[in-house]
């Protein structure tokens, strides 16, 4: 269940994130299960299994100004990593970061069933 303590749980900055939304729960929340169900996680995994580095860093870039907003620490680190490795927009070994990412991006989804 998505909740306030849930989410610290899993290692977010809730009072940062609640900060940015007035510090209004529900507000905060509503964002962080929007954030959660954004296409750009399948879409970054499916760009860079492309090899289209362009769409991946421009998804990457996205879910960056997603996650560090939500205060979603434990995406929003490998994230910004992923992204400034994918700069350049030239191929590069990235996996190690798109498991990380996914592995993290799973347990926060899971608050949504």
């Amino acid at each position: 269940m998505l909740t306030v303590d849930a989410l610290k749980e899993l290692g977010a900055n809730t009072d940062e994130g609640l900060a940015r939304c007035m510090n209004n729960e529900a507000f905060y929340l509503r964002m962080v299960g929007m954030g959660l169900g954004d296409a750009g996680f399948g879409k970054l995994e499916d760009a860079i299994g492309r090899g289209d580095y362009k769409a991946a860093f421009e998804e990457a870039h996205a879910l960056k100004g997603i996650t560090t907003n939500l205060s979603l620490t434990p995406i929003s680190k490998p994230v910004s990593e992923l992204t400034d490795i994918l700069r350049p927009q030239q191929p590069v070994e990235c996996s190690g970061l798109l498991k990380e990412i996914k592995e993290q991006y799973a347990k926060f989804k899971a608050l949504l069933d």
